[in-house]
């Protein structure tokens, strides 16, 4: 049975997922995860996909932030050995972190479709927009798990595409709502 590949993030309702953490992410209205009223159970998403991520896959940009700073976290201490996969045509060995678990660099999307061929459980993408805008353009996106956070941007980067495509079902998994707002919705892409 191939590997699902599962892109998962938080996102304003009208679909923004640009700089939830911070204004140094490169938004002007960043930091809009850190302003939700913080409740426990909005974010227990995280600890159950964890159970079920068997790597990380991230584009370039978004290897480069969070291995910044996820190796050092207690927060993400999970995370450290699980394997990572870096999508990317002109990253180079050099600039993988040392101290992160076993790390791979894989060049297309065709490297990805192989990929997902092989033995082992779910793959997780964390952040990474382009990245997921391309492999869904590829048909290669199997799940999205989102938390939806009651705030509205008007632009940034978005997961989605905003040009033309074929029409893509999706069949509803899971959904929640929770008092500070936040929805969390996980879909199915149906094939």
């Amino acid at each position: 049975m191939p590997r699902q590949l599962v892109w998962t993030g938080f996102m304003t309702l009208d679909g923004v997922v640009d700089s939830p953490g911070g204004a140094v992410e490169g938004h002007p209205s960043g930091g809009w995860v850190l302003r939700t009223p913080f409740v426990p159970e909005s974010f227990a998403l995280k600890a159950e996909e964890l159970e079920e991520t068997s790597a990380l896959m991230f584009g370039r940009r978004s290897y480069e932030a969070f291995s910044s700073s996820w190796p050092a976290s207690e927060d993400h201490i999970a995370y450290r050995d699980l394997p990572k996969y870096v999508v990317s045509g002109s990253f180079g060995e050099d600039a993988l972190v040392d101290g992160w678990g076993p790390q791979e660099i894989v060049r297309t999307t065709e490297d990805v479709a192989a990929l997902k061929r092989t033995e082992g459980g779910a793959i997780f993408i964390h952040g990474s927009a382009e990245l997921a805008r391309n492999l869904a353009h590829a048909d290669l996106i199997d799940r999205y798990n989102v938390l939806v956070f009651p705030v509205l941007l008007g632009s940034g980067k978005s997961v989605f595409s905003r040009t033309d495509e074929d029409r893509r079902e999706l069949s509803l998994r899971e959904s929640e709502s929770y008092s500070n707002g936040v929805i969390k919705a996980l879909y199915d892409v149906v094939r």
